[in-house]
Order: C-alpha cells, then sequence, then structure tokens
C-alpha cells in the first residue's frame, strides 16, 4: 500500500492526552502564559537528584503470577461514580472550587510582596491540591461529553470549568509574574530559607526559570492572555461539536444492494475497510469527500479564529509565532522537525513495493483513494471481538514486564474503557486516553471498538498510555506527572509493535499479511501524513496572518498542495481539492502543531524494539524506570540515560530503515516460502531473530 489511505482512518483514532493541570497548576504557567502548547513536563537534568522517584519494583507486589483475562470479568462501559457520585456533587465541587481560587489569591497575594522560602512552599503545596482537585473535576466534565457531545450538562459544566481555569489564572498570576522575574541569587536564597522546595527544584526550573522571557510582564497581561487562552479552549469544544455531528455526518448512499447507508464517522471507516465491492466503496468515498467540500467554508472560519488567537498570543510572550512556542515547549528545534520531514519526503517511495503489492492482491489495474482501506484478508471484514482482541493484546506482553500484565487486568476489568461506538448518540469519534495521576488511579480510555484490525492496534494503542500514566502517576510526585507529546506516544506505538510481531508469530498466513499489511499503511501514516498535518497548520496560520483569514477553498488548495509532496504518484487522487482537513481534530486543538510528534514517537519506538529484540531483560529494566521517571528529566536527557538514543537525522533514516524491512517481510510472508502448507510466518521467516532486528537501525 501506498503512503496514505489506511491513515485516515487513525487520525480520528488518537484524540490528545490531555493534562488538566495544564490548565491551572501554580497559575497560568502551566497552560495560560505557554498558550496551551503542551506540558511542562521537563526539568533540568542537574536539577533531578532533588526529585523522589519511586523504585519501579515498589510499584506493585515483588512476586508476580501471571494471571490470564477472565472474559467474564470484562467491562465496556465507564463508570464515573468513582469521580463524583452525581451530577449534582460535580456541580457542588466546582462551587468550591471557585471559593478556593479567592482564598488562595487572598491568602497568598500578600505573601508574594516580601516572598519566603516557607511562603512559597505552602502556596506550591496549595496550588498542587488545587490542582488535583480540578484535575478530577476537569476529566468528568470532558469525558462526560465525549459519551455525547449534546449533553447539555457536560457541555455547560465543561464550559464552567474552562472558565474557572481562566479566572484561577488571573487570581494567582501575581505568582507567575514574581517568579519568572527572580534572579538566580533570589532563587537561592528561597532554596537556603526552606529545604522542603528541595523536592520540586526541578519543577521551578522547568516551569519558572526557563520561561523567564516568554513570560507575561505584568497582571494585566496575564489576564488578558488568560481571557485569550479561554476563547482558544471554547473554540476546541465548538469543533469537536462540529466535527461529531456535521462534518463527519455525510448522509446516506444507497448500496449495490440497494441498502440505505448511513455514512458517520464509524460506518465509513467500516465499509471502506470490509466491503469488497468496489462500486459501494466509491459511493462511500464520494459521499464524504464532497460533503466536507461543503463544510469547508465554515470550518474554515473557525480555524481562522483559532490561527489569529494562537500567533496573538504567543507573539505577547515573546514568540515568533506559535509553532516557535510550541517546539519550545518540546524542548525540539526546527532543525530536528526540518530534518524529519526532509528524510520522510525523499524516502516516501519506500511504500511503493507495497502499493504494487495491493494492487496486486486486489486484481485492479490501477488504485483509488477508496482502495487504500480495505483488509486483505483473503474475505474482508471479518470482525475480532473485543474479548478475543483484549487476549491478542494480553498475550503480545508475555515478553515485557509483568508489571504490564497486571495493570492491563486493572484497566479491562475495572470500567476505566468505554469501549463501543454510537454515534446516534452523539459519542464523538476516535479514541483517547486520559490519565487519572490525581486520584493515582488507572487512566480512561475512550474507543469506538468496531471490530476490525485497526480498531484492535488502537486498542493496544491506548492501553500502552495507560500502562505509561499509571507507572508514572505511582512512580512521582504529581506535578513531575507530564511528559511531552512525542514522549506519551512511545508506550502506544511501541505497543503496537508488540501487538503485531504477536500475531505474525501465532496466526495463519492470511491473518498475518493482512495485519502486517496494515502495520505497514500505519508507517504511512506516522511517517508521511501525520507530519503533513502539522505543515498544514504551520502553512494556514501563516495564510490566515497574512490575509486576516482563509476560506475553505483556500484551505482545501493548502491542503491538496502539500499532500502532493508527501502521496504516492501511482494512485489515481481526485483532481478537486480535498477538504479531509475538516475532520482532524488535532488542528483545532489547544496544544498546537500535535501531530508531527507521532512521527517523532515511532521513529523513537523502532530504535527501542530493536533493543527490546536485542535484550529483552536489560530493556524492560530500563523501559519501566523511563515509563515511571515523569519529567523529572528533560526528554533528550531521559532518552540518552536509559537507552543511549539522540533525535536526529539518523534516527529518521533508520526508521525508514526498519520500513523497507517490514515491506520485505511482508512479500516473503505472502509467498508462503513452504507453499500451501505453510502454517506460521516464524517458521518459515526467520524475522524475529536478532538477525533481523540487527540489520535494522543502521547495523
Amino acid at each position: 500500500m501506498d503512503e496514505y489511505f489506511e491513515i485516515l482512518a487513525r487520525v480520528e483514532v488518537y484524540m490528545r492526552r490531555k493534562s488538566v493541570k495544564g490548565l491551572i497548576a501554580l497559575g497560568i504557567i502551566k497552560g495560560l502564559i505557554t498558550i496551551g502548547i503542551l506540558l511542562f513536563f521537563a526539568v533540568f537534568s542537574e536539577c533531578s537528584a532533588y526529585v523522589e522517584v519511586a523504585n519501579p519494583s515498589e510499584i506493585l507486589n515483588e512476586e508476580y503470577t501471571f494471571e490470564e483475562l477472565n472474559p467474564d470479568e470484562i467491562t465496556t462501559e465507564w463508570n464515573d461514580s468513582y469521580l463524583f457520585s452525581s451530577r449534582e456533587a460535580a456541580q457542588e465541587e466546582l462551587e468550591r472550587l471557585k471559593q478556593s481560587s479567592v482564598e488562595i489569591s487572598e491568602t497568598f497575594r500578600p505573601e508574594f510582596k516580601e516572598l519566603s522560602g516557607p511562603a512559597l512552599l505552602d502556596y506550591i503545596e496549595t496550588e498542587k491540591e488545587f490542582s488535583r482537585s480540578f484535575d478530577v473535576l476537569y476529566i468528568y466534565a470532558y469525558t462526560g461529553l465525549s459519551k455525547n457531545v449534546n449533553d447539555q450538562f457536560f457541555s455547560s459544566l465543561l464550559e464552567d470549568t474552562q472558565d474557572l481555569a481562566t479566572e484561577h489564572g488571573k487570581a494567582v498570576s501575581f505568582a507567575t509574574v514574581k517568579l519568572t522575574s527572580l534572579s538566580t541569587e533570589e532563587w537561592g536564597q528561597l532554596f537556603s530559607e526552606e529545604p522542603g522546595l528541595e523536592k520540586y527544584r526541578p519543577y521551578f526550573e522547568a516551569s519558572y526559570i526557563r520561561f523567564a522571557e516568554h513570560s507575561p510582564e505584568d497582571e494585566t497581561q496575564a489576564a488578558h492572555l488568560a481571557d485569550i487562552e479561554n476563547q482558544r479552549m471554547k473554540l476546541e469544544t465548538e469543533a469537536s461539536s462540529e466535527i461529531t455531528n456535521n462534518v463527519t455526518m455525510a448522509g446516506n448512499t444507497t448500496l449495490e444492494n440497494g441498502e440505505e447507508y448511513a455514512v458517520n464517522s464509524q460506518s465509513y471507516y467500516t465499509l471502506l475497510s470490509t466491503d469488497p465491492n468496489r462500486a459501494n466503496r466509491e459511493k462511500c468515498y464520494d459521499l464524504r469527500f464532497y460533503h466536507m467540500i461543503d463544510e469547508s467554508d465554515s470550518m474554515a472560519a473557525l480555524y481562522s479564529e483559532k490561527a489569529r488567537l494562537d500567533d496573538l498570543a504567543a507573539k505577547e510572550l515573546n514568540y515568533n509565532d506559535s509553532y516557535e512556542a510550541s517546539l519550545y515547549g518540546l524542548y525540539l528545534t526546527n532543525n530536528q522537525v526540518d530534518e524529519m520531514n526532509s528524510v520522510f519526503k525523499e524516502r516516501k517511495g519506500v511504500f511503493e513495493e507495497c502499493n504494487e503489492f495491493r494492487k496486486t492482491k486486489l486484481g485492479l489495474e490501477i488504485l483509488k483513494p477508496y482502495d487504500l482501506l480495505l483488509e486483505l484478508n483473503e474475505e474482508p471484514g471479518e470482525e475480532y471481538t473485543y474479548t478475543d482482541a483484549l487476549k491478542s493484546i494480553q498475550k503480545s506482553y508475555s515478553g515485557m514486564d509483568p508489571r504490564f500484565n497486571e495493570i492491563f487486568l486493572e484497566m479491562v476489568t475495572g470500567n476505566f474503557i468505554d469501549a463501543y461506538p454510537d454515534p446516534d448518540n452523539g459519542k464523538q469519534p476516535g479514541g483517547y486516553c486520559y490519565e487519572l495521576c490525581a486520584l493515582q488511579a488507572p487512566a480512561l480510555i475512550f474507543m469506538n471498538y468496531n471490530g476490525m484490525i485497526s480498531d484492535q492496534k488502537a486498542l493496544t494503542h491506548e492501553l500502552g498510555h495507560g500502562i505509561h500514566f499509571y507507572l508514572m502517576g505511582q512512580s512521582v510526585d504529581y506535578l513531575y506527572c507530564n511528559v511531552p507529546v512525542y514522549e506519551v506516544e512511545v508506550p502506544s506505538t511501541f505497543n503496537e509493535e508488540l501487538f503485531v510481531d504477536y500475531v505474525v508469530e501465532n496466526s495463519d498466513r492470511d491473518t498475518a499479511v493482512a495485519v502486517l499489511s496494515q502495520h505497514i499503511g500505519e508507517y504511512q501514516n506516522y511517517f508521511c501524513f501525520q507530519p503533513m498535518i502539522t505543515e498544514f497548520e504551520y502553512k494556514a496560520h501563516q495564510l490566515c496572518a497574512e490575509n486576516g483569514n482563509a476560506s475553505g477553498a483556500e484551505l482545501n488548495a493548502l491542503w491538496t498542495e502539500l499532500f502532493k509532496e508527501y502521496r504516492s504518484d501511482s494512485i489515481e487522487y481526485y483532481a478537486e481539492d480535498s477538504a479531509e482537513w475538516t475532520y482532524i481534530s488535532h488542528i483545532y486543538l489547544t496544544d498546537n502543531y500535535y501531530t508531527f510528534n507521532y512521527a517523532v514517537s515511532k521513529a523513537i519506538t523502532l530504535a527501542l524494539f530493536k533493543q527490546y529484540r536485542d535484550d529483552p531483560e536489560t530493556f524492560n529494566e530500563n523501559y519501566i524506570a523511563y515509563l515511571s521517571a515523569g519529567s523529572t528529566l528533560t526528554p533528550e536527557d531521559k532518552l540518552k540515560k536509559y537507552f543511549g538514543i539522540e533525535i536526529n537525522r539518523q534516527l529518521f533514516e533508520d526508521a525508514m530503515d526498519v520500513v523497507e524491512l517490514r515491506i520485505q517481510q511482508l512479500e516473503e510472508l505472502d509467498k508462503g516460502m513452504n507453499g500451501p502448507e505453510f502454517e506460521s510466518a516464524t517458521e518459515s521467516l526467520n524475522l524475529y531473530s536478532g538477525s533481523f532486528w540487527n540489520t535494522s537501525l543502521g547495523e
């Protein structure tokens, strides 16, 4: 398969991992002055000695007995009563937090005029507890609205909670202004006055000292920035509603058998992935393709306003634009991202062999866009039950640290996953994993599981996040439960590699071919489509800055122009400019330029997977420590410490080398090598021994 279309199914699958702490902890510094760019996850390595990190071996019992999943214990819906016993209780908590915010401001504002070490310690610990409570409330509102974007209670509660974040940011902006203005000597004096501050030294380094040049000058500017951030949050919520209710609801089409088929966010991918009737796939694709063009003007108006606010806020904080602000928050450089994009554009031809493979398997002379999602089973559309998917995922952890299985069982049997789609009743498309570090509880996973291969991959992806969040939440102080987006995506994409290897090693050839070909489509997603989305965002922001706004037609043309740089010329795409950008939730997030992080994370994952294959025992020890460490090290220092990896051009070149090997693996797997008696990919292809992974990544 070529570099694109398997991808589209996954864009809606991976919604962001939000951090509520990013909205309110320590006033506006963790959300407002960063303009929602991401989390303040990093700390300087020289300060890490001051952070207490739990020994990962103490997170769970040291003695493990591998427990197999009991299907009777599987849960498929959230039970959010442990967050709040009722809607009334949540509303009462909102009011309590409003009053608490006022009290924090009244108590500490006088203290900050002549700030002392003990006063600062009292402030940060008071703010931390406020943040924990706010975290739970925001999660309750956000997840409730995800279940039904038309539920007015949760819509109002989320809006009110966002307003609370804004008002609290204003109320404690005196702290932000003060702490970002302190000199090195003044910081030293505070630490000498209060030894209890040492555990927070890295946090202060990351959240205040590093941002001294990118902070509000005074409380007036801080209040202005808080209002901008509030508007951006509201636009994100509006975009989610529009995508769910309008953009992805394309209407009905009549299939070849006379059936009236409703095309929505779930049914679209189901049909294109499972229906061997090419005419049906074309009808479904066309209906949605032209419907999105019709929706492009309204979404362009929304996006234009968002882009204006993004860059306005960034410039207020002495960034050139929101792109620079985003990279600064990630500890990445323009050069690193430019090198990544150039590698993937230069080597997009790697996927041409897979394109030819797909065309041959389908018996087509030329591929069209609606041919690129169809599963390559002999009988496409085989449904994998949720229970069977969980069993396969659990077995894929057999070579991992036992804690993977312990956390997995707790999540899948404890009402922490909302599994099935319900678009007709307002359940939004996609999926996400929301951390519950505030409660030191397993994460909440939002799914739209529909039984396809891609759904299994999405499920193990989100479970990877859940394992990461739980380990982190049990290991470090709540304020260190933050990491950059590309680091968040490492355990999720690593889980995908585990799952694919398990399926290929333990399935019949037809299943193995279908899963591996789908997985290579995922590489196309990560290494071509996701970086392209970020490029689109950047140029769309420039277009809006130059013209004041952008029309649907202008953004459609921009999307198509960029798409041509990444896509294959051997696929016959439509002549009209595409409006596929309209439904991509990520571009409306307050976390700008989110999607290129997927490419960075996948490249890191492939490097890690080689280490796992080479020495599982050492890798597991380092991997558990890496996932547990939170933000007690900067992202680059953490990668170097545990794995010796750097983010540079070679990392991305190595990743594409692995893609080439995977395509070779697919072709040899399909040949069977042992003819019709072929039963196991591993038996005929020694691709899972050290030889396969040792030849990857430049060795």
